[in-house]
């Protein structure tokens, strides 16, 4: 799939699905925040982005996508040690309200551990934790993929805090409304801590892999990787930064509270294209 400053192509089974929408007046769904984690580590003079490929059973299945989830109802009640910018800074750059903006950076953080294995918290505002593979570390993170245990309650029994500054945010896009299945979702970076490795522990993911940004849109161009358009536009965004440094030098001017909606245009002649807004 191409994307240019006209859009992208739309599958025909989407477009007939949008045309119905239409036609018969549906009522959009509501979308559901959640929030994604591109997880990046160097690699030689460039960088890598871990992605894992949905499971053949789960929404979206097939696709290759980055580390994340829904908010849970939890994760604004939270009481927990906290590093970096305060709820409220984050509400700023978020677009919300400070509760929802915790909630957010909670999810981003419990789906990255969830999903990957990363904990992105320390003993201390000024560190992270090591590794974090051993078999009781696996058990607390299965408790908590579980719902058997709050991210909060993790942390405080092991004293530590959550390391809110290492998640740079990069932008917000909403699922179209002809979609019956609609998020609003969040967009972070965060680069890997040292001493820690991705694991392929996820329930919902059967691939794992890391994938220079520009190798990921190659293969993707080519039919080989199938994903959607935020994970696209976002590869594309993350590479054109150059390097790590970049990157975050990109997500400090990047607006992460507007949110992208891509928009399906139906012309009377001519291919049916989403396009960005």
């Amino acid at each position: 799939m191409t994307i240019d400053s006209h859009g992208f192509p739309a599958p025909p089974a989407l477009v007939a699905h949008a045309r119905r929408f239409r036609a018969e007046g549906g009522t959009p769904a509501r979308p559901r925040v959640a929030a994604t984690v591109l997880l990046l580590r160097p690699a030689g003079d460039d960088f890598e982005v871990y992605v894992i490929r949905r499971a053949a059973a789960m929404a979206f299945g097939g696709v290759y996508a980055f580390p994340g989830g829904g908010v849970d109802p939890s994760d604004s009640a939270a009481h927990l040690d906290w590093a970096g910018p305060e709820p409220a800074g984050w509400a700023g750059r978020l677009g919300v309200a400070p509760d929802a903006a915790q909630a957010v950076v909670c999810a981003a953080a419990r789906e990255v551990f969830e999903e990957s294995g990363v904990l992105l918290a320390g003993p201390d505002p000024a560190t992270v934790v090591g590794d974090v593979s051993g078999d009781d570390w696996e058990s607390a993170r299965q408790d908590l993929e579980a719902r058997r245990r709050g991210f909060a309650d993790l942390l405080a029994g092991r004293g530590l805090t959550l390391r809110s500054d290492l998640l740079l945010p990069w932008s917000r896009w909403i699922t179209p409304e002809f979609e019956p299945r609609r998020f609003d979702t969040y967009f972070f970076v965060a680069l890997l801590p040292t001493g820690q490795r991705t694991r392929d522990v996820s329930g919902e993911a059967d691939l794992t892999m890391w994938v220079r940004p520009a190798d990921a849109l190659a293969r993707a161009e080519a039919g080989e990787l199938t994903m959607l358009p935020p994970t696209l536009v976002t590869l594309a965004e993350v590479a054109a930064a150059g390097d790590l440094a970049g990157v975050a030098r990109a997500s400090a001017t990047r607006d992460a509270a507007t949110p992208i909606t891509p928009r399906l245009d139906l012309p009377a002649d001519g291919e049916p294209r989403f396009v960005l807004g």
